[in-house]
């Protein structure tokens, strides 16, 4: 399955918008009563299907997984090398600025692929490593109830995980949420679950401690981070 969208970031001297093809999408269906819908986000240079083979083994029969797979794209943190990711990123730091437009259209994306799920059905997204910052990014945007880009983020996101990910745009979050009553009363009611590898030399461990901090700080009081050794 590819998926095309288009974003424009506004008129003046900004860039012109860029085209993202998204790879293909494996689902893993429920082998029983139908309750919940998570869409996994693979990491830097994974695909939907490896995900999938591991998912499926987990002993959650009530739980459709839908696994998509990133755009191929230059990835300045490769050196321009082109593989599947999310959005650009040149480091993974604090201080790297964010690709917006890049983690909209992905964000976008998943809510695309989670909008036609039975209401009955609670929709949630996880994911590991760029795919938790990117689940991480979602979940600002379902408190916000829009995207980055200012488009209305349309669904009614019910659980996030992040595993050795981290939080983009953490500098401005907390201003950003105490500067609206409705992202304050979203932000408090979306459960997280963040966790973090205390040994990890890819998404340095402090990365994920500091996003859920951050997250926390800005008013996303049902957070839980969890470390593990190694």
């Amino acid at each position: 399955m590819s998926y095309q969208q288009h974003f424009s970031m506004g008129s003046g001297s900004r860039p012109p918008r860029r085209n993202f093809e998204f790879g293909r999408t494996c689902v893993v269906r429920p082998q029983a009563k139908h309750q919940a819908t998570i869409v996994w986000l693979h990491g830097l240079g994974d695909n939907g299907s490896s995900c999938s083979q591991l998912l499926e083994n987990l002993p959650l029969p009530n739980v459709k997984w839908i696994c998509p797979t990133a755009p191929t794209r230059p990835v300045a943190l490769l050196g321009g090398f082109s593989c599947t990711a999310w959005f650009d990123v040149g480091e993974i730091s604090e201080e790297s600025p964010d690709d917006w437009e890049g983690l909209d259209a992905s964000a976008a994306h998943i809510a695309n692929l989670l909008s036609t799920e039975p209401a009955d059905v609670k929709i949630a997204i996880g994911g590991f490593s760029m795919g938790a910052a990117t689940a991480l990014y979602s979940a600002t945007c379902a408190a916000f109830g829009r995207y980055g880009n200012g488009n209305a983020y349309p669904i009614n996101l019910r659980a996030v995980v992040g595993l050795s990910g981290w939080l983009p745009g953490s500098s401005s979050l907390r201003s950003k949420v105490e500067g609206s009553h409705e992202a304050a009363r979203r932000a408090a009611s979306l459960p997280i679950f963040v966790c973090h590898g205390t040994s990890d030399d890819v998404v340095p461990y402090n990365y994920g401690e500091k996003s859920a901090q951050c997250l926390s700080t800005a008013g996303f009081r049902n957070l839980t981070f969890k470390s593990y050794e190694g």
